[in-house]
């Protein structure tokens, strides 16, 4: 029942935003061309990088055991940017899948050497993790601005590190379908990752190749990351916000809630994206500002309040 009115609720938003935006299509003589160029395809794109950005930030809660940290605010983001800024300084001319394989390993590498500094931290100050991925993070993105100011690209890198809606057409998004992909698959394996964030020894314990299941997490957030920066740029707290609330209210069991996690991400997203078109109207803010205006807001709401159950 919970997917089901998910489900119905994201459909009326997504159907409620194909009505907004500069171009009134009830007096438009092409509407329809509107719809199918520009107002479908920036839905969907908006849905498929909530949906994904939720899913794999839910994965990498799991593989670092801590409900603190999400790509974005954690390196891998600001890795995927790095990539995309190497490619286009030294293959200029390298088509788009080409920038994203790049902008993938180096989320990936970013990802690795914040795991590998986690491990690292104690275990009894959970709060230092996000922390410490807020740093890294802010120290991968400072070397992006600097290269990129000294190339002057500036304005260029703007788009990456600040997610926003408004150049997706048709046949400028189908890599997203690629993340969308990344994050269904993602979600035949959530009992390994769910095992996983019980830590090493009992996941080794119970037969698991920590290992592997521990590459393939990095090697699906990194994908997703990757993809989504260099489609529509960073959307910060997605991949925090979501699970978290998902997680306060139905539980850990990542098999039955990931699909949830997804349906809220998207829609939270979606709305942010409504939002950003009204509040100036006829002029946009990104969803990148507005979100992260709201995910600021409900993560220290995360981190002060008590569950549930009354736990701290």
């Amino acid at each position: 029942m919970r997917l089901a009115g998910s489900l119905v609720a994201l459909a009326v938003v997504f159907v409620l935003s194909l009505g907004v935006g500069v171009i009134d299509l009830r007096s438009d003589p092409d509407a329809i061309g509107v719809l199918m160029i520009s107002r479908v395809p920036r839905a969907l794109a908006v849905v498929i990088a909530g949906a994904a950005l939720a899913v794999s930030g839910a994965i990498m809660q799991m593989l670092v055991r801590n409900r603190f940290v999400e790509p974005m605010t954690a390196g891998t983001g600001q890795g995927a940017a790095l990539g995309i800024l190497v490619a286009t300084l030294i293959f200029p001319g390298a088509p788009i899948l080409a920038r994203m394989m790049l902008a993938a390993a180096l989320a990936l590498i970013a990802s690795v050497g914040f795991l590998a500094m986690v491990r690292r931290l104690p275990a009894t100050q959970p709060l230092l993790v996000p922390l410490v991925g807020l740093i890294y993070g802010g120290l991968i993105g400072a070397a992006v601005t600097f290269f990129a100011w000294q190339a002057d690209m500036l304005q260029y890198i703007g788009v990456w590190m600040n997610g926003e809606f408004s150049g997706v057409l048709v046949g400028r998004y189908e890599l997203l379908w690629i993340a969308a992909l990344v994050a269904a698959l993602s979600y035949i394996i959530a009992d390994q990752f769910a095992i996983i964030g019980m830590g090493k020894t009992v996941s080794i314990n119970l037969g698991l190749n920590y290992d592997v299941v521990m590459g393939l997490g990095l090697l699906c957030v990194s994908i997703v990351t990757a993809l989504t920066v260099v489609t529509v740029g960073m959307i910060p707290f997605v991949g925090l916000v979501v699970p978290n609330i998902v997680s306060r209210l139905y539980g850990d069991h990542l098999r039955q809630t990931l699909p949830l996690t997804a349906m809220w991400g998207a829609g939270a997203v979606l709305v942010s994206d409504i939002l950003g078109r009204l509040l100036r109207h006829p002029f946009e803010i990104p969803v990148g500002t507005v979100f992260g205006v709201i995910g600021t807001v409900i993560f220290l709401f995360l981190l002060y309040a008590r569950r549930p159950n009354g736990a701290g």
